[in-house]
């Protein structure tokens, strides 16, 4: 077996020993702002394609660059440690919705040439900044029936995720990211899918890069949606030895509260992430949903308080406005106690 070696963002478990650090908060809630036509998602370059592309975020890596580097920099400059790249649906397997699987590499790799951009243009010796690929569900599921009448149908199978997943986390790499993140996650069959092509990859390139892993709580079941607890989805993802374990999406920080005490508690030895939605959806909000930066930063400051985390950032509703205020909060307090002696060893 081939010795893989860390090779990137060998700072993060010192700082993340130190300090709480940033993610960045919402892409899709950012684009909206832009109000972008379907002309404008087209560009020149798919003036003629023959199916709405409006919608796509990902394919504007390629026709509105400019729009996800202003982004990325707003997210920077309020005071972001970490930033996602544009790809939450760039697999071969969601751009198939668009006509566009063909594109999928491409979306990658530029995307993450962007947050390179970005953050080489934001980072200090004092402040390094790092680009976090991302890799999102994929609108289908490998273990839950999209027919109520058959649940036996699938739409998508595992080894077709590993090689979407795949060619996604090649692309990503090549682009200069930093860490990877496998997020959203509501079915883990998929996330498996994920992480076996991370793997796979890293085993190719004799380089490994530091993993964050989060996962969905649907609802006020405390379940992910292919139905494990936090508990069992933690049990099934541990063995890929992530940096950081952690919940996005789906709930508010004040629904997520109990979710994440649990992770904290069965995972005492990875840091933990949290990047909770904007509380709930509220179409009369400038941002579609119902917390002001002042309340989502005062909930993450408890959970800084209480000593469960050590990564907090935003997701669907939150914007740089909501990452300063996060950060403004949660400054001055210590991040959750964790040791990770050992983690850059060579396996």
């Amino acid at each position: 077996m081939k010795a893989l070696t860390y090779t990137r963002a060998q700072a993060l478990p010192d700082i993340l020993a130190r300090r709480i650090m940033i993610l960045d908060g919402a892409m899709g809630t950012m684009i909206q702002r832009f109000k972008l036509s379907e002309a404008q998602y087209r560009g020149e370059r798919f003036k003629d394609f023959p199916k709405d592309v409006k919608g796509n975020n990902e394919l504007l890596s390629l026709t509105r660059p400019d729009v996800i580097s202003s982004i990325h920099e707003r997210y920077l400059a309020a005071g972001a440690d970490m930033i996602e790249t544009n790809t939450f649906g760039a697999t071969t397997v969601a751009q198939a919705d668009y006509d566009m699987a063909d594109l999928a590499y491409e979306m990658n790799l530029e995307s993450a040439k962007l947050a390179r951009a970005a953050c080489d243009k934001f980072s200090t010796p004092e402040h390094p900044r790092f680009v976090l690929g991302a890799l999102g569900p994929t609108p289908k599921t490998a273990s839950i029936s999209p027919d109520v009448n058959d649940p036996g149908a699938r739409n998508v199978n595992f080894e077709q995720l590993r090689v979407a997943y795949y060619d996604q986390v090649k692309a990503l790499v090549e682009g200069g990211s930093d860490a990877l993140l496998v997020e959203t996650i509501f079915d883990t069959l998929n996330a498996k899918a994920a992480l076996f092509a991370i793997d796979e990859y890293f085993e190719a390139s004799g380089e490994r890069l530091p993993l964050i892993i989060s996962g969905t709580v649907t609802d006020a079941s405390g379940r992910i949606l292919s139905g494990q607890t936090v508990t069992a989805f933690w049990y099934s993802v541990r063995h890929a030895q992530p940096l950081a374990v952690g919940l996005n999406c789906a709930l508010g920080a004040a629904l997520m509260r109990p979710y994440i005490q649990e992770l904290a508690r069965v995972a005492p030895d990875t840091f933990i992430s949290c990047y909770p939605n904007a509380g709930l959806p509220n179409p009369m909000s400038d941002t579609g949903f119902d917390e002001t930066p002042a309340d989502t930063s005062r909930l993450l400051h408890e959970f800084a308080a209480e000593g469960l985390v050590n990564i907090v950032g935003g997701c669907c509703g939150t914007t740089p406005e909501h990452i300063g205020a996060i950060r403004d909060a949660v400054l001055p307090l210590a991040g959750r106690v964790v040791q990770r002696a050992g983690f850059y060893k060579e396996t």
